[in-house]
């Protein structure tokens, strides 16, 4: 990959309403990012609306930034971009990271919990996250309060990676400062946000995911029913990887997530031993592949108007499954797919988890 294209396909992802999903699909349809750059007003256009691209000077002060704070980037399509990440739906197309970059090739187990974890909670995270250091694993967690804290405190000496919902130049929580300088320093931060973004709180379940998507298994340690730490969990499960969970007291609301995941088939983990022997049974079959290799993403040059017509006649508010779109319309899957991305390119299509799509 030249340093241009490098360069367009940054450009590419930090322009309005690209995702993950129409990121793909304009690679596969155009061949480059600079052809699809060009294009994405005339695909809005066809679509209801207007769009803008990103700024060439915003992009390249961005980079500037970037590197003055110690970070480099990961691209989708890089030898050294997580193996494991990019086999998961919804896979960041550009990571920004600082720290060792070979941690994310060993074996990775994530270790999420409740923020406000019981003090036994803690001591069992963190001394499951040596244990597991002990037997060569890297642990991967959020960097937050409670058992994230501790599982990169168990860590910090065989291999961490901190997965953060802002820009590497962002310290959250404040109190962690000086963890997650050392999580810099001698293991691994990972963010897909630019420098200077702040926290917010719908950064944290897309963070989740890149937590899910570099771990072979994650661990719930101790969580509520309604948890980040169950999205972490679903998540995982649903891009085949083993969730494992530690048995808590019932009378402990934030035991609760930690039971229903094993009430539903989550594997109880006891120790690093039940952890180990749970990820050595992965089974690679079972991964989602080839999220990068532009199939998968059909996109068509060709939309008749009545074709198009028949696909908004078909959503509404409510998030639809695109694979129900396509059965009820009768059309092709590159037809299909061409309409909702000139439909989110306008601005008048939301994406939703699962493949799931809406009207704005």
């Amino acid at each position: 990959m030249s340093e241009r294209e490098r360069f367009e396909r940054l450009r590419l992802i930090r322009s309005p309403r690209i995702g993950p999903v129409s990121y793909r699909q304009l690679l596969a349809r155009f061949g480059s990012a600079g052809e699809a750059l060009r294009a994405i007003p005339h695909l809005a256009e066809r679509g209801g609306g207007r769009a803008s691209v990103a700024d060439a000077a915003a992009v390249e002060r961005e980079i500037a930034a970037t590197r003055a704070l110690g970070g480099r980037y990961l691209l989708m399509g890089d030898a050294d971009y997580p193996a494991l990440l990019d086999q998961m739906e919804g896979a960041p197309p550009a990571l920004i990271v600082r720290g060792d970059g070979a941690l994310a090739a060993r074996p990775c187990v994530a270790i999420v919990g409740a923020r406000n974890a019981s003090a036994a909670a803690c001591r069992f995270a963190r001394s499951l996250a040596q244990e597991l250091g002990q037997r060569e694993a890297v642990v991967v967690s959020g960097l937050a309060r409670g058992i994230d804290t501790e599982a990169h405190r168990g860590s910090i000496d065989t291999g961490t990676i901190g997965v953060i919902a802002c820009g590497i130049d962002v310290i959250f929580p404040p109190e962690n400062a000086g963890l997650q300088e050392d999580v810099a320093a001698r293991g691994l931060i990972v963010t897909e946000h630019p420098p200077g973004v702040q926290p917010l709180a719908r950064h944290f379940p897309a963070r989740n995911r890149i937590i899910a998507g570099l771990a072979l298994g994650t661990v719930v340690v101790e969580a509520a029913p309604k948890s980040g730490s169950l999205i972490t969990a679903r998540l995982a499960g649903e891009a085949g990887r083993e969730v494992m969970a530690v048995p808590g007291s019932p009378l402990d609301p934030r035991a609760q997530g930690c039971n229903m995941l094993i009430r539903d088939g989550a594997t109880l983990v006891q120790n690093g031993a039940d952890v180990m022997e749970a990820i050595g049974g992965f089974d690679p079959r079972m991964v989602r592949q080839g999220s990068f290799d532009f199939v998968g993403e059909p996109v068509s040059s060709d939309v008749a108007e009545s074709e198009r017509a028949a696909v908004v006649a078909l959503l509404g508010p409510a998030a639809a499954p695109v694979d129900e779109l396509i059965r009820l319309s009768g059309l092709s899957p590159a037809v299909v797919q061409t309409v909702l991305l000139e439909l989110e390119l306008g601005g008048r299509l939301e994406r939703h988890a699962g493949g799931r799509v809406s009207l704005t």
